[in-house]
């Protein structure tokens, strides 16, 4: 039978209620007393009942994060970065993956309400405003993760992605490459919208150059190889010089299909940029050019204004970070 608090308190002769400030504000107790307690813990192999404890605090110490693809690295080194910053404040992160889904994100914001987190990380894909108010009365603030919001409704920390888009762009049109074509995912997702926009205005600049826009199903390896393959089987004459993926994902599955079919040399036949910076793109076999985003630094900043909202309550004021993206030129885009 697992030790309870009672039992921990006869061994360590000392009240329930001293336990209990040990476990909860250990400040409050003797050091003395806490090694004794502590000592009584160990012997006993007590484990706390964190499910009890929740419901007298009317929530959990987790906070709930919903992101779009928990495969792609980059929201693997927000989840990083939530998770150094929920721990510094005693808390946990509860990792969920939407997979671009409307219905699977709808479910994992259901979980989390029942499991009375802390706060929410959101990533949106099909979240309303109505159903992240309906959290906020409740109790459970919401911070959008890697998208913008310009309402004063919530927090929200994100990259300048239409700056990253224009970024992208200029950099091929300044190494003299005039037909781009921009491999996306589905256009409901507002980063994507959101880069082709930048795309769109830096093609605008110059009068000869020209943007073919290709949308495939989702931001993967296998979507982005789906593109490749149906570049190469255009004739040369018809073929871009350079690709803007939004992405490094679907870069990587460009770049595979170009290296597997043989017919696109990168980045002699056709230049090649994608989006996040993530680690694979310094290990590929052509080292990727692409848009840097601090996504340590997004987590990061995500959690601190969870706790400032938990901490001031009605007082807060919401905020909206936009960190810039930074062009990171390699292999590539090299001329």
């Amino acid at each position: 039978m697992a030790a309870s608090v009672r039992d921990v308190a006869d061994r360590a002769g000392v009240s329930v209620g001293t336990v209990s400030n040990v476990l909860n504000r250990p400040e409050r107790v003797s050091p003395t007393t806490v090694e004794r307690v502590a000592a009584a813990i160990a012997d006993l192999g007590f484990v706390r009942n964190d499910a009890a404890r929740q419901l007298r605090a009317g929530r959990s110490r987790s906070i709930g994060l919903s992101v779009l693809d928990i495969g792609n690295p980059f929201f693997t080194d927000i989840a990083r970065g939530a998770e150094d910053r929920a721990r510094d404040a005693s808390l946990s992160v509860l990792l969920a993956n939407s997979d671009e889904d409307a219905d699977r994100e709808a479910a994992h914001l259901d979980l989390f309400a029942e499991q009375r987190v802390f706060g929410i990380l959101l990533t949106p894909v099909g979240a309303r405003p109505e159903r992240l108010e309906s959290l906020r009365r409740q109790g459970t603030p919401t911070v959008l993760v890697d998208r913008q919001t310009d309402s004063d409704d919530f927090s929200s920390v994100a990259v300048d992605d239409v700056a990253g888009g224009y970024m992208a762009v200029k950099h091929l049109l300044d190494i003299g490459r005039r037909r781009i074509v921009f491999v996306g995912g589905p256009a409901r997702i507002r980063q994507v919208a959101d880069r082709l926009e930048g795309a769109q205005r830096a093609v605008a600049d110059v009068s000869d150059a020209t943007l073919e826009v290709i949308l495939q199903d989702s931001l993967s390896v296998l979507q982005g190889r789906a593109a490749g393959e149906r570049l190469c089987s255009r004739p040369a004459s018809n073929r871009p010089d350079a690709v803007f993926a939004a992405n490094d994902l679907l870069a990587m599955g460009v770049l595979q299909a170009f290296a597997m079919l043989g017919s696109i040399r990168v980045p002699d036949d056709v230049a090649l940029i994608g989006y996040d910076d993530i680690d694979f793109t310094r290990a590929s076999v052509v080292p990727l050019s692409s848009i840097r985003q601090p996504s340590h630094e997004i987590g990061h900043t995500a959690v601190d204004l969870l706790l400032r909202e938990n901490a001031e309550g009605q007082d807060f004021r919401h905020e909206q970070y936009v960190f810039q993206p930074e062009l990171v030129v390699r292999d590539s885009t090299s001329t």
